[in-house]
């Protein structure tokens, strides 16, 4: 369950860091929420997972 919670925490992290709109602008919630949910991904992959 915490391989596939990384996962996908990793895919939306992605998307929200990595999106741009027509204009090529950033929008500053997506940022946000890509910020944060590569926090828990991380946080689970180090500390659940690796053990760290």
């Amino acid at each position: 369950m915490d391989i596939f919670f990384v996962i996908i925490t990793a895919l939306i992290a992605w998307h929200g860091l990595t999106f741009r709109d027509a204009d090529g602008k950033k929008d500053f919630v997506r940022l946000l929420f890509g910020a944060i949910s590569l926090l828990f991904c991380l946080r689970v992959l180090f500390f659940d997972i690796l053990g760290g």
